[in-house]
């Protein structure tokens, strides 16, 4: 279990005073919370670090108040004026449609406060006629005379004694303000532990930086305008703590990973050299580099893990297919995953000729198998007559039994969590599967560092022969009807064409053009003859249009992010991606990877709404440079920082909490040499330092370690 003096800061946010269930739901919604964590807590709100600062710090006599600038003073109340106080049955509402005003005065002159649609019994109870306030906000002039409309803050001397001269700014979600978050970060700050140091003390003296509680607390108390900096010690400082808890508990996995037996898969070679005489193509020297390796691995007697990264069009799918080819050599089955159930199908649409002329038994399973036809899939299975099982999560389904699973490939991981790739190997029974996990993502060397560190990596870094580069075009917006009619020349020549929106209904608050909007009017100049493809679409009606878009009966295919992975259609060699400067370098990246497939020159447009922003253009511009993977997502990761590159919203693991910095790569190099120091001094983290470094593991919630802490 959890050290117990860290229990209080890992208790519900609910606990707070002021926190009832409809402000709960509003911190649920804001705050990023771990794994299935449903309810807020303190710990995640001290994670949700300040986006910027209000300077408080004027201090004027209302004499010397100055429209427009920020000051904070006190002041009497001396009188009320405008509606009074309502209440009791009958009426409708205690808001006036007539604003209260608050006459408040100092030694040197008087003011307005001005509440508009306010309860003015509220008003009354917060400034009561004779009693000293203090108030911060912004004058502004009205009628030649100063006022302040809704002060920012009206507080007793008690309440003014905590309050900071440098006011931290959160990111916020809607229906919650800045004073109930204050209110509730005010309560937590104070009750930040005293915890054993886990750094080396020669290493903080040499950073300059604080102890951890000092740190949080001015993270979220600054002193001075520096404090809010991501370069400043004390961000700096809980950044590489993060790094840190990551890296070790990764080195702790494989460590007991590698002290695990593992399957010694060895097949005769019999099947490969089927599927490698029909390949239409010669395999690359990455590709056989990276079977090399992993076929190593499989012959190892230690356990599996292995990463695959290959650029967008590396071939993947055939290295997969051929290691999969040793486990059922060997007399075993193979389990194939896949993200979506697009991606599942294109899988099984690209192994089926290869796998049939091998010899090899193919089995689907996605959640759209149901009734007779999946009980048949799953009784085959069970009884081993089914060699490669490919599918999508519906393959962690307690009913979902192999007869002896020993290989195991998922693709794009970075979708997945850990739990998810922990689960489909537990279908192996206690030997366990080897495990393959592929990335269609580059992943710069520092992230793998973070978050692959338990894995060996191969990397596929040529193209097949053939491929030709496409040529990636920026236009803006104002030049639609230019694209619409090079669109047009193209497809009266038989080349189709992708055209991607970002959403897929209208928004009046975000004005981009979805992708029924887009059919719609491209149906107007071409026809009918236009698909339409959104994730919220059915699995059926799906594959119907993507059927239709790969035999070439519709010319051009509107979608969503939906077609980024997994769609394979050479003869589609036309991208148009529409509010480009919306999507992330790697979206991009792979959303361009769709075309170049076949023998035809394609073409990538990126359209753009100008004005630009300045990370927005050097997107663009490196995607108009290069496209190599590994360096696009090297790119990335100085534009977007590691959370964002593999953050939860495109991960099934944690985005960074803190360690968004601009040198993240220095701090993850570091982290990455204290490991192993730590590890060859302390082995089983039971010295002073071991055990500290245990609560590190603890509060940054590192899983996989944690389970191995409670395993002993």
């Amino acid at each position: 279990m959890r050290p117990t003096f860290l229990q209080p800061l890992f208790a519900e946010l609910s606990s707070l005073k002021g926190i009832g269930p409809r402000m709960n739901t509003l911190f649920t919604r804001l705050l990023d919370r771990p794994g299935e964590i449903k309810d807020p807590r303190k710990i995640d709100l001290l994670w949700h670090f300040p986006s910027g600062v209000i300077d408080r710090s004027n201090r004027p006599k209302i004499k010397d108040l100055k429209p427009g600038e920020l000051a904070t003073f006190d002041a009497v109340t001396i009188a009320h004026k405008g509606p009074k106080s309502r209440g009791g049955r009958g009426q409708k509402s205690r808001f006036s449609k007539a604003p209260v005003r608050v006459r408040v005065e100092d030694s040197t002159g008087e003011l307005d406060l001005v509440f508009f649609r306010a309860d003015a019994s509220y008003i009354e109870r917060q400034l009561p006629i004779g009693e000293l306030r203090y108030i911060s906000g912004r004058p502004e002039l009205y009628a030649n005379n100063l006022q302040i409309p809704h002060p920012d803050h009206v507080m007793t001397s008690e309440e003014f004694e905590n309050f900071p001269k440098l006011e931290p700014v959160y990111p916020m979600t809607q229906g919650l303000t800045g004073r109930v978050l204050q209110k509730a970060m005010s309560q937590i700050t104070p009750s930040i532990p005293d915890l054993t140091e886990w750094q080396e003390k020669h290493w903080l003296a040499k950073q300059n930086w604080p102890d951890f509680k000092t740190a949080l607390t001015q993270i979220h108390r600054p002193d001075k305008l520096e404090d809010m900096s991501a370069s400043s010690p004390a961000r700096q400082r809980l950044a590489y703590d993060e790094l840190l808890a990551k890296q070790l508990s990764l080195a702790l996995v494989r460590r007991q990973l590698r002290s695990k037996k593992g399957r010694s898969l060895k097949g005769n070679g019999r099947l490969r050299d089927k599927i490698i005489k029909n390949l239409p193509f010669t395999l690359t020297g990455s590709q056989q580099s990276a079977l090399a390796e992993i076929y190593s691995d499989m012959a190892s007697d230690n356990r599996m893990l292995r990463l695959l990264q290959g650029d967008v069009g590396s071939g993947k799918t055939v290295v997969a297919l051929l290691t999969a080819a040793v486990a059922i050599e060997a007399g075993h089955q193979v389990a194939l995953m896949a993200p979506t159930e697009v991606l599942a199908r294109q899988h099984i649409e690209t192994l089926e000729p290869l796998c049939a002329a091998a010899g090899i038994r193919l089995g689907l399973l996605t959640g759209r198998e149901k009734g007779r036809a999946r009980k048949q899939l799953l009784l085959a299975l069970e009884e081993g007559l089914i060699d490669c099982l490919v599918g999508t999560h519906a393959l962690f389904q307690s009913d979902v039994i192999f007869k002896d699973l020993a290989f195991a490939i998922i693709d794009e991981q970075h979708r997945f969590g850990v739990e998810q790739r922990l689960a489909l190997q537990a279908k192996a029974g206690p030997m366990g599967a080897e495990l393959l996990v592929m990335t269609a993502t580059p992943i710069p060397r520092t992230l793998q560092m973070t978050h692959y560190g338990d894995m060996d990596v191969s990397k596929l870094t040529e193209k097949p022969a053939g491929r030709k580069p496409v040529n990636s075009r920026v236009i803006p917006i104002t030049r639609l009807e230019e694209v619409i009619e090079g669109v047009r020349r193209a497809i009266q020549q038989g080349t189709q064409v992708y055209w991607v929106c970002p959403l897929v209904e209208s928004s009046d608050k975000v004005e981009l053009a979805a992708a029924e909007e887009r059919h719609a009017h491209l149906t107007q100049l071409f026809g009918n003859k236009i698909g339409l493809v959104h994730g919220q679409m059915k699995g059926p009606e799906k594959d119907s249009v993507m059927a239709r878009f790969s035999s070439g009966e519709l010319p051009i295919l509107v979608a969503t992010t939906v077609i980024e992975v997994g769609v394979n259609v050479p003869n589609a060699s036309i991208m148009v991606i529409e509010h480009s400067e919306r999507f992330g370098l790697s979206q991009l990246h792979q959303l361009r990877g769709r075309v170049g497939r076949g023998e035809k020159q394609s073409s990538c447009i990126f359209l753009y709404t100008p004005p630009l922003g300045a990370t927005a253009k050097a997107r663009l511009e490196i995607m108009r440079e290069t496209e190599d993977g590994f360096i696009i997502a090297e790119e990335d990761l100085k534009l977007r920082g590691g959370g964002e590159m593999l953050g939860r919203r495109q991960s099934g693991d944690r985005a960074f909490r803190v360690a968004n910095v601009p040198n993240l790569e220095e701090l993850i190099a570091a982290a990455n040499d204290d490991v192993k120091l730590i590890l060859n001094e302390d082995s089983e983290l039971k010295s002073p330092r071991g055990q500290a470094l245990r609560t590190l593991v603890y509060l940054f919630e590192c899983d996989e370690a944690i389970k191995l802490f409670r395993a002993g």
